[in-house]
């Protein structure tokens, strides 16, 4: 089983909260990260390694609003 790095950051970008889990796939880290997610974070990202494999908002999305 892969393992991930769920981290949250705040609106300015500083990250609040970080950890570990192992996960079947990356679906899976998906829905723990936002599971897991306080109303407090405005960003999450899912890590595989060094790998970014998942934010929320997107940058495509920031751009869009923005």
């Amino acid at each position: 089983m892969p393992a991930y790095e769920i981290c949250y950051l705040d609106e300015a970008g500083a990250l609040t909260y970080k950890f570990s889990a192992t996960c079947d796939d990356d679906q899976r880290a998906k829905i723990l990260a936002h599971a897991m997610k306080t109303p407090r974070a405005k960003k999450l990202e899912v890590w595989a390694g060094e790998a970014l494999i998942y934010t929320r908002p997107s940058a495509l999305l920031e751009r869009r609003v923005g």
